[in-house]
C-alpha cells in the first residue's frame, strides 16, 4: 500500500507539478518578478530558471530534476504516514481505561484494533497478552515499540541517498564542463575567454542545481526527523501509560 502511495505521489508530481510550472512560465506577465540576465536581459524568474536549465544541459539537468522529484515523493509519503500516525492519545487511553474499569478488555482490544497509529498497535499487543505476567507484557510493549519505530524510519535511507546523489551529480557536471572547456581549448588551440566560458557555465549551473536539490531535500528530511522524534517520544510516554493501566486492571480484578 505504501509503495502504491509513493508511485501515485511520484506520478502526481511528474504529470501535475511540471505542467503547472510550464504554464506558470507562459502565464506570468513580464511585469512580474524580474531578474536581470546578462545574456537575455530582463526576464521573470521562471523564464530565467528555464534558460539556465537548458544552458546546463537538458539531459544532465533532467537527471538532477528527477532526483528532486523522486526524493520529494519519498518525503511526502513519509509526511503523510507520520501525520496519519498521530492521534489524540489522551482520548484513546481514556477510552481504554473506561473499558478496563468495566472489566471488558475484549472491547478495549477492539477499540485498539480499530484505531490507527503506533500507540494503538502497541496497546493492542499489550491487551492481547493481558492474562500474561507483567514482565511478559512489558517485553511485548518494548519489542513491538521497536517494530513501530522501524516502520516510521522506512524509506528514510532513500531520502538520504538522494540528498547525497544530488550534489554528487552537480559535481560530476562540473567535471564534465571542465573537460568540455579543455576540449575546446585543444580544438581551437587558443585560451579564449569565450571558448572557456561555455564549459565553465555548464559546470557551475549543474553544481548549483545539485546543491539546490540537496538543500530542498535536506529541509524535508529534517522536518520528517523532527516529526518522527515527537511521535517516538509520545509513544514511549504512552507505552508507560498503557502498562500502568494494565497493572491497575490486574490488581483490581485479580
Amino acid at each position: 500500500m505504501k509503495r502504491f502511495l509513493t508511485i501515485i505521489l511520484l506520478f502526481f508530481i511528474l504529470f501535475g507539478f511540471f505542467p503547472l510550472f510550464s504554464i506558470a512560465q507562459d502565464t506570468i506577465p513580464a511585469t512580474g518578478l524580474q531578474i536581470e540576465d546578462p545574456v537575455i536581459g530582463d526576464v521573470n524568474i521562471f523564464q530565467a530558471i528555464k534558460v539556465k536549465f537548458v544552458a546546463g544541459g537538458v539531459a544532465f539537468m533532467s537527471i538532477i530534476a528527477l532526483t528532486l522529484v523522486i526524493g520529494l515523493a519519498f518525503c511526502l509519503e513519509r509526511i503523510i504516514y507520520l501525520s496519519l500516525a498521530k492521534i489524540n492519545t489522551k482520548k484513546f487511553l481514556s477510552e481504554i481505561e473506561n473499558q478496563l474499569n468495566k472489566n471488558d478488555w475484549e472491547e478495549a482490544k477492539t477499540i485498539a484494533r480499530n484505531t490507527r497509529g503506533p500507540v494503538a498497535s502497541i496497546c493492542y499487543q499489550a491487551l492481547d497478552r493481558i492474562n500474561e505476567e507483567v514482565d511478559v507484557i512489558e517485553k511485548s510493549i518494548v519489542s513491538y515499540g521497536s517494530v513501530q519505530v522501524g516502520l516510521m524510519e522506512k524509506n528514510l535511507s532513500w531520502i538520504t541517498l538522494f540528498i547525497a546523489i544530488a550534489p554528487s551529480l552537480g559535481f560530476l557536471g562540473t567535471v564534465i564542463g571542465m573537460i568540455q572547456s579543455f576540449d575546446n581549448i585543444q580544438l581551437y588551440g587558443d585560451i579564449n575567454p569565450t571558448i572557456v566560458a561555455g564549459g565553465m557555465k555548464v559546470a557551475l549551473i549543474t553544481t548549483v542545481g545539485g546543491l539546490i536539490v540537496a538543500l530542498i531535500l535536506q529541509v524535508f528530511y529534517n522536518f520528517i526527523l523532527n516529526k518522527m522524534e515527537g511521535l517516538i517520544n509520545g509513544m514511549e510516554d504512552d507505552s508507560i501509560g498503557i502498562l500502568d493501566l494494565i497493572i491497575k486492571y490486574k490488581k483490581k480484578h485479580r
